[in-house]
């Protein structure tokens, strides 16, 4: 990880929130590249979130958590990391999940693979209309992701996305 191009990335493309996964690499990596990162976050201005994994989240003082389906629930992340924090939840192509995501606290989900990935090819794809549909009924943010770059977020936009989250179009 070079935190320098991180941080130039932050500051080109005004990132309001940064997610950190990196889950193959040891635990110890995982501590020290998240501290950094942190540190980098809180100097921008930055929400600075854990991708799947509420231990390190707690340990380091993270902004919040996004939870996958075979992760922890809601209610488990928010006892352990308390009611200010930032708690998002994978929804993939499902509305029924995001409704029971808003019922139980989340602070946004998220929609996806809007477009192909070629981070995670296997995704579920999603439909920018069930987005569409989702924005209808639900109060909380949508974010949109897989595949999003700069020549589609406005589609994902467009259909309902509060916003975007972005990897390959980022950093490849």
């Amino acid at each position: 990880m070079n935190i320098k191009t991180v941080e130039k990335t932050i500051v080109q493309h005004n990132i309001k929130l940064l997610q950190y996964r990196h889950k193959t690499v040891d635990v110890q990596t995982q501590l020290n590249e998240s501290l950094q990162l942190q540190q980098l976050c809180l100097k921008h201005h930055t929400l600075f979130i854990i991708n799947d994994d509420i231990n390190l989240a707690k340990k380091i003082s993270a902004d919040g958590v996004h939870l996958g389906k075979n992760d922890a629930s809601i209610q488990q992340a928010r006892e352990q990391l308390g009611i200010d924090a930032v708690i998002g939840v994978s929804c993939y192509n499902a509305i029924d999940l995001a409704q029971s995501a808003q019922n139980q606290d989340a602070n946004y989900v998220a929609f996806g693979a809007l477009f192909p990935s070629v981070t995670k090819p296997d995704a579920p794809q999603c439909h920018l209309n069930v987005v569409a549909q989702a924005r209808q009924i639900l109060d909380i943010p949508i974010v949109g992701i897989g595949g999003i770059n700069f020549d589609n977020q406005q589609q994902a936009f467009d259909a309902g996305c509060s916003a975007v989250a972005m990897i390959a179009a980022l950093w490849d």
